[in-house]
C-alpha cells in the first residue's frame, strides 16, 4: 500500500520530506492551512521518488491560468510526480476569509476543472484556447506566456468531497477522489463509493481510470487528547454531519457546533466518545493502526493519505508503513 503524510509548513519541508521517503513513504502532501499550500512542495519536489500532492488547495478564490502555471511548474520539478488536488471547503471560509464567491460550489468545480483541462491541452497540444464555461473564460494564450509541452504531461487532477453530488461529479471530471479524513468505513463504502460509481457511470468512464484515495486520521499511542479536539472541530462543522449520521450520531454537530461558537473547546473533546473515536480514527499502536487501514480501504484503494492533529514521528511512520507492506 502506497502511504503519504502530511507536510505543515516550509521552513522544515525538504528535510521532513527526506525523513518520510526514507522511513518508507511513498509521497507527500500540503493542505491549506496557516502556510502556502503550495511552497513546501516545491522544496519537497526534490526528494527522489517521492510524490507530491496538494491535499488540498482551495480553488474556488483561484484563478485557473494562475493554478496552472504553478501545477505546471510542479510537474516539471518532481518529474512526473505531483498530483493538483482541489477542493471548495465550506461557504463561510470562501466569504468571509477569502472574500470570495461560494453559489453553486459543484458547478464552479467542475467550471474549473474544465477550464484547467483547456488550458493544459494548449500549452501541451497547441490547442488554440477557447474556453468559455459559466465562471471562467480563457481565450487569449499568447506565445509569450506558453511554457510549451511538459515532458511529464499534464499532472492529474483530484478532488476532496464529500457530499453526494460534489462526489458524483468529481467521478465525473476529475482524475481522482481525495477522500475527506473525517470518515469511517461504513461511510466510505456505503456512501461515498455508490455516488463514485454513479458518477463514472454517467461519464461512461471505468474505474480502472479513477483513484479513490482515502485519507485516514491517525492517533499514535495511548493519549487521544488532540485526535478528539480534531474530531470534535470536524464533527461541529454542518458539512460533515453525514458522516455522524451514518451511525446515529448526528444529533451531536449542533451541539458540537453550538460550544464552538462559545469557545468551549475541551469540554467539546470531552464529547467524543471511544465508539466515535476508533470508528473515525485508526488509533493505538502501528498494527492496530494498519489493521484499521487495511479494513477500511479493502476494495477501494491501495493509497491512503495519513492525517494526524500533529507532525507524525518519522519512526511511528515507518513502523506503520512496515505492518501495512
Amino acid at each position: 500500500m502506497k502511504v503519504s503524510t502530511a507536510l505543515f509548513g516550509p521552513t522544515d519541508a525538504l528535510e521532513r520530506a527526506t525523513a518520510l521517503r526514507e522511513a518508507g513513504a511513498s509521497g507527500v502532501f500540503t493542505f491549506e492551512g496557516p502556510f502556502d499550500v503550495f511552497t513546501p512542495l516545491v522544496l519537497a519536489s526534490s526528494v527522489p521518488d517521492l510524490d507530491i500532492m496538494s491535499n488540498v488547495a482551495i480553488a474556488l478564490p483561484r484563478n485557473p491560468i494562475q493554478l496552472a502555471h504553478q501545477a505546471n511548474d510542479l510537474q516539471l520539478l518532481s518529474e512526473g510526480r505531483f498530483i493538483l488536488g482541489l477542493g471548495t471547503q465550506v461557504r463561510a471560509q470562501i466569504e468571509k476569509r477569502y472574500g470570495a464567491d461560494f453559489d453553486r460550489p459543484v458547478a464552479r468545480m467542475k467550471d474549473m476543472v474544465g477550464a484547467l483541462r483547456a488550458i493544459f491541452a494548449t500549452w501541451n497540444d497547441g490547442e488554440r484556447l477557447d474556453y468559455r464555461g459559466k465562471y471562467h473564460r480563457h481565450t487569449l494564450m499568447t506565445p509569450t506566456f506558453v511554457p510549451g509541452p511538459n515532458p511529464f504531461g499534464p499532472p492529474p487532477i483530484y478532488l476532496g468531497a464529500l457530499g453526494p453530488r460534489m462526489t458524483r461529479a468529481t467521478a465525473e471530471v476529475a482524475d481522482g477522489l481525495l477522500v475527506m479524513p473525517f470518515g469511517s468505513k461504513r461511510f466510505l463504502h456505503d456512501t461515498t463509493m455508490p455516488c463514485v460509481r454513479e458518477g463514472l457511470t454517467t461519464a461512461g468512464r471505468s474505474e480502472d481510470d479513477f483513484d479513490v484515495v482515502p485519507e485516514i486520521i491517525v492517533s499514535v499511542g495511548d493519549d487521544h487528547t488532540s485526535t478528539r479536539m480534531l474530531l470534535a472541530f470536524y464533527g461541529s462543522t454542518p458539512a460533515y454531519r453525514p458522516v455522524l449520521d451514518a451511525h446515529g450520531w448526528g444529533d451531536l454537530q449542533p451541539e458540537l457546533n453550538a460550544m464552538s461558537k462559545q469557545g468551549r473547546w475541551q469540554e467539546m473533546a470531552g464529547l467524543i466518545d471511544d465508539d466515535i473515536l476508533h470508528t473515525i480514527a485508526a488509533c493505538g499502536s502501528a498494527q492496530e493502526i494498519a489493521a484499521h487501514i487495511r479494513d477500511r480501504v479493502d476494495g477501494v484503494s491501495d493509497r491512503i493519505c495519513l492525517y494526524q492533529p500533529g507532525p507524525i514521528g518519522v519512526d511511528a511512520l515507518a513502523e506503520i508503513v512496515d505492518e501495512l507492506s
